[in-house]
């Protein structure tokens, strides 16, 4: 698969886990993903630049949005 698209899905998944409260710490979510801390880092990085209001609450372990928000990438009718 392409490497952007495959970029995309990671995305799409962050964010799907990040609507669900269910992303858990960083270390959790890597393994959920099945990737590196260190891309999942990058990959947040991304999103960030992309406008993601992205924050990471200590108290309950897990990454939230600060603001409403929708991601969508693709053609839509």
């Amino acid at each position: 698969m392409n490497l952007m698209l495959k970029q995309i899905e990671l995305i799409e998944q962050i964010d799907q886990l990040i609507r669900l409260k269910a992303t858990g710490s960083p270390v959790e979510l890597a393994t959920k993903l099945d990737i590196s801390k260190t891309k999942l880092y990058r990959t947040l990085y991304i999103m960030k630049e992309l406008n993601a209001p992205i924050e990471f609450d200590t108290s309950s372990q897990s990454y939230y949005y600060t603001d409403p928000i929708e991601f969508s990438c693709g053609f839509f009718l």
